[in-house]
């Protein structure tokens, strides 16, 4: 029954990936298609190496901003240590979302005696952080393209009463099993219950940080390295080279919101952005080939600097346990 599950969670997300491929392809014809091919050829590579060093950079800053919420923990892993375990983390969640962050901790554990429970909760405090930050950007979003976004919700009869409902309804949810975990003396309970209690000690390991200041910077840093590994592809492309601010920030955000539905973002990720920059007067084509270049340059960078990860990791480590 588990690995069925386990089958499920990498199918679903796949098989979602592949229906927007599908999508895609279905929205252009065969002389789209061969437009997209093209500016994929004549892309400027410059600005793509760009993007990919500020990839790079985020990636450094989140296993150095990692450091500070693992110290007062008494934990001081190695650098080197953190930054593969990250990058690990991120070709994990190519395979199946949200996995990465079990490989993280489990990494920790493996090579620096950090419990499981307590890197995994400073990995979710990490997660929570990155939900507020994503949630604060569509807001931002919102407010851009506010009348554009609100005729969609009327066109798609998306009301408010049923948003509000749903909230509603997972809230209840949450109460109740919180309830529930809370008066049950059931030993599997019980077990629940010391994970849980490890898993909080991580996550509010933030209150304790000696360096604040310095995790609301790198904090900062990471997101800014992302909008701007985002923004330099559009002068990859010549007709994507005048896009402003308003039309960028959108396509970034529901790019975000789509890593998390499918394996890295496959499929969806390059249909969604395209479909919004067609929005801001970019050709279907032109908008196409840009969400493309930047998730196929991402996942192409991921999947190599998180394959050498696993190799380098046990490499660095043996050296030095001699």
């Amino acid at each position: 029954m588990r690995s069925f599950k386990s089958i499920l969670k990498t199918i679903i997300p796949l098989s979602i990936g592949v229906f927007f491929i599908y999508l895609s392809f279905k929205s252009t014809t065969a002389e789209d298609r061969i437009r997209i091919v093209t500016y994929f050829k004549s892309a400027d590579i410059r600005f793509l190496l760009l993007s990919l060093l500020f990839a790079v950079l985020s990636h450094i800053s989140r296993a150095y901003r990692w450091q500070f919420l693992l110290q007062p923990m008494g934990y001081q892993p190695k650098l080197y240590n953190s930054i593969l375990a990250v990058l690990i983390a991120y070709l994990a969640n190519l395979g199946v979302p949200r996995s990465g962050e079990i490989f993280r901790a489990t990494t920790m554990t493996t090579y620096e005696k950090i419990p499981f429970e307590k890197g995994f909760g400073t990995i979710i405090t990490e997660r929570i952080i990155d939900l507020l930050l994503l949630a604060f950007s569509v807001i931002i979003a919102l407010f851009l393209q506010f009348d554009m976004i609100y005729a969609y919700l009327v066109q798609k009869k998306i009301e408010l009463p049923i948003l509000l409902i749903v909230a509603v309804l997972f809230l209840s949810i949450v109460v109740v099993v919180r309830h529930q975990l809370k008066i049950s003396h059931n030993s599997i309970v019980l077990k629940i219950k010391y994970f849980l209690s490890g898993l909080l000690e991580g996550i509010l390991s933030i209150k304790k940080m000696p360096k604040k200041a310095w995790f609301v910077a790198h904090t900062i840093f990471i997101w800014t390295m992302y909008f701007a590994m985002f923004c330099v592809v559009k002068w990859c492309l010549p007709e994507t080279t005048n896009l402003t601010f308003s039309a960028l920030f959108p396509a970034f955000v529901v790019g975000g919101l789509t890593i998390s539905a499918t394996n890295g973002g496959i499929g969806i990720y390059p249909y969604a952005v395209g479909m919004v920059l067609t929005a801001f007067d970019i050709s279907t084509e032109a908008g196409f080939a840009f969400g493309w270049i930047m998730w196929s340059a991402q996942t192409l960078m991921i999947l190599i600097f998180g394959g050498l990860s696993f190799f380098v990791l046990p490499l660095l480590n043996s050296k030095k346990e001699l």
